[in-house]
């Protein structure tokens, strides 16, 4: 077997441990034995996702760099480009409204007891929206200082910066060659950590399920949020048929390549509910895939701060939802505006576990939904997470073999490729 199958398989397996372990710790022990228990498990996703947090800002300065330079001149850079954020663009809106009709015809949040959120449980929700604003919005988008924006992993901070580094570079052409080949270096010995931060992922997989279970239990996530979770499926299932449609019009009998390639990569996801953890292998594997490194290195990267398919899907279902189970009407052309709010604030999100969520929690204030709502939710979001996570990861994979494929450089799947010459 090899060795990406047997990770796979490990992870899997983490995670049904994990279910198990959960169930029978909340059957046999009292809520505070339940709650260190829970605290001190969660460290070990906290120690895998910690690592991988570690390279992602190293790799993405990197790669986007090195891919705008392989661009080789500033003409290049704007057709792959634009070609990327017409397909961002496009997919952002078709999941959000895919959310939106979900939400309005399976109505879960009609006779939900909105009296039973649990309102401690969103104080840190509410601390990190204090203050959400078009300026804190702009704040979050440009960066003072790399140094600072790279300490604290403000994704889209980095791309900014390095998109202009990487502009100025392919445009001083000779002269940059030295650092675009150093970078270049760098983004490979990182690539060479991930595997090794990899194998801690089935550890982190049994922390955060068998603590999210022992928690909440099996009947009332499973229970008690049943309808809200199924009509949160019915939109996943839409929005996966709609991608694979669109991937397999544009890849062909190439999908069929692909999706194994990024199965991997999904399933951490799923598991960890970090579409962010997965970054540094998902560059790996579309490289396999055929993908050209210079389209991967500049595809990715805008992706994971512009194309977060499953995690807007879930924002107008999950704001709706909250409307909904408070008794507040929402006609639609509120609920249309709502839905170019979140177009645009979600655009900085990162993505990690619940970002999406401080994004909801804002959006619904400024419309007279109540924040506190998102306590509802709470219980039945981790798993909702997993495959709005998993989603994302399809996502900006999809986007990057169209693109490839779009720009001709889409080659044979290789099991390693070597990096591509400077143009």
């Amino acid at each position: 077997m090899k060795r990406g199958n047997i990770l796979t398989l490990l992870i899997f397996i983490a995670m049904i441990l994990g279910i198990v372990v959960g169930y029978v710790l909340h059957v046999n022990l009292d809520a505070d034995e339940i709650k260190a228990f829970s605290a001190n498990v969660k460290l070990l996703t906290t120690i895998f996702l910690r690592l991988v947090q570690m390279i992602i800002a190293p790799l993405v300065f990197a790669t986007l760099v090195v891919g705008i330079a392989k661009l080789g001149d500033l003409k290049t850079v704007g057709r792959v480009g634009g070609k990327a954020m017409l397909w961002f663009i496009t997919a952002s809106l078709a999941s959000l409204l895919i959310g939106l009709f979900w939400v309005n015809i399976m109505q879960p949040g009609q006779g939900f007891d909105a009296g039973g959120a649990d309102q401690s449980a969103i104080q840190d929700l509410m601390d990190k929206t204090k203050g959400f604003s078009l300026e804190e919005f702009v704040k979050h988008v440009f960066p003072r200082s790399i140094v600072e924006a790279m300490a604290v992993n403000e994704v889209l901070q980095i791309v900014v910066f390095s998109i202009f580094f990487g502009v100025a570079c392919a445009a001083i052409g000779e002269r940059s060659k030295p650092v675009i080949y150093a970078l270049d270096s760098l983004a490979h010995i990182i690539l060479k950590m991930v595997g090794y931060v990899m194998n801690a992922a089935p550890l982190g997989v049994f922390g955060a399920i068998s603590a999210a279970v022992a928690t909440y239990g099996v009947s009332k996530i499973f229970g008690v949020y049943l309808e809200f979770f199924l009509a949160f499926l019915l939109g996943i299932l839409t929005l996966w048929i709609l991608l694979l449609g669109v991937g397999y019009l544009v890849l062909g009998k190439r999908m069929w390549a692909l999706m194994p390639r990024i199965t991997g990569p999904m399933s951490i996801a799923f598991t960890t509910t970090s579409s962010e953890a997965v970054f540094p292998k998902l560059v790996e594997e579309m490289e396999r895939f055929g993908c050209s490194n210079k389209i991967v290195s500049f595809i990715l990267p805008l992706g994971y701060s512009f194309n977060l398919d499953g995690s807007m899907m879930y924002m107008t279902f999950a704001s709706i939802f909250i409307s909904q189970a408070y008794g507040i009407p929402i006609d639609l052309p509120t609920q249309l505006t709502m839905l170019l709010v979140l177009m645009l604030t979600s655009k900085g999100i990162a993505g990690v576990p619940r970002a999406s969520l401080v994004v909801v929690t804002a959006t619904c204030a400024m419309f007279g939904i109540p924040p506190e709502g998102i306590a509802l939710i709470l219980p039945i979001d981790h798993f909702c997470d997993m495959f709005r996570s998993m989603t994302n990861v399809l996502g900006n994979a999809l986007a990057t073999a169209a693109v490839t494929k779009w720009e001709g450089e889409l080659g044979p799947v290789t099991e390693i490729r070597d990096t591509e010459p400077l143009a």
